[in-house]
């Protein structure tokens, strides 16, 4: 498995565990809890943009990375 497809790979992994987080944020009904999870959704949030942005930095530099 290449790096590139290994940043896509965890990359795939943190938007699903963003959009469980959310999900659970949803349909908890304890007030604290929900807050827990949607903080820790918005941070998760912004770790994917940033690998996003890693990821179009390597398809920039490494061509075989391209459409990984």
């Amino acid at each position: 498995m290449t790096v590139g497809s290994q940043v896509k790979q965890c990359l795939s992994s943190l938007k699903s565990i963003e959009a469980g987080l959310s999900s659970l944020a949803l349909r908890t009904q304890d007030i604290e809890a929900k807050r827990n999870l949607h903080e820790t959704m918005l941070v998760t949030h912004e770790v994917v943009l940033d690998l996003e942005k890693r990821v179009g930095e390597l398809e920039q530099e490494e061509l075989q990375y391209k459409g990984f």
